[in-house]
């Protein structure tokens, strides 16, 4: 597919991370002082988010903004992860316009933020005049180089491959779930039965639906991140 690369649009400044008061901000240290940091990632990232660890953040100049600083990646061992779910959406979708997706590189990118029966999904491609609804997902959590979404039980998760299965059976369209991985360090992502059976159970009979499920890894750095290959999305009955 080749890689597709998203510069920062600001410098990443390193703090040390304190603690999470709630799912979207963060107490972290900088020059000695504690500044609040929106975290753009809800999920329950606690492999990543301990005392200590390396959060590096983005300052805002929005003066509209409850918080200063936006937290953009973690340091996990020597491996930067993401903490922002709207950077595997951007990288996404500058793949589609380019064709550079496995699977989609005969499907026309149409827009973002499609509705369907009152659910949004994130894009609406067009491929031999069918519709085909893209739902994308941010996978941070990796135990011994295999990736696992989700991180927490995610009902809305659930309802969108729910409805993306009943989109397919019904032959309203095509659909794809793609799996963005926010890490370099992962050879394979699979359901995450441990965590969420009723999504991985969904995600099974979507596939057998038809749903195409992809996984995309991708490496991040301090000056940006690269979507880097395909990497196998293992579904097991």
């Amino acid at each position: 597919m080749g890689s597709i690369f998203v510069p920062f649009t600001k410098p990443l400044i390193e703090t040390m991370f304190l603690e999470r008061p709630n799912r979207f901000i963060l107490h972290c240290r900088y020059q000695g002082e504690i500044i609040t940091v929106h975290l753009p990632d809800p999920g329950r990232l606690t492999e990543l988010l301990q005392e200590g660890a390396s959060v590096y953040v983005q300052h805002s100049d929005d003066k509209g903004r409850k918080t200063e600083w936006s937290a953009v990646c973690v340091r996990s061992g020597t491996t930067l992860v993401s903490l922002n779910t709207t950077i595997a959406n951007t990288l996404v979708e500058k793949a589609l316009k380019e064709h550079r997706i496995p699977l989609l590189e005969e499907a026309d990118y149409v827009r973002r933020e499609y509705t369907l029966e009152g659910s949004r999904f994130d894009f609406l491609l067009h491929e031999e005049k069918t519709e085909h609804l893209v739902e994308v997902k941010s996978v941070t959590l990796g135990i011994d180089g295999i990736g696992y979404f989700p991180d927490a039980v995610t009902k809305r998760g659930r309802k969108h491959v729910e409805e993306l299965t009943e989109y397919v059976l019904t032959d309203q369209g095509k659909a794809t779930v793609i799996f963005v991985i926010g890490r370099d360090d992962l050879r394979l992502v699979k359901p995450a039965d441990a965590i969420d059976p009723q999504f991985a159970n969904a995600l099974r009979k979507a596939s057998k639906a038809g749903v195409n499920l992809i996984a995309l890894s991708n490496c991040i750095t301090l000056e940006g991140v690269q979507l880097k290959k395909e990497i196998p999305f293992v579904i097991e009955k």
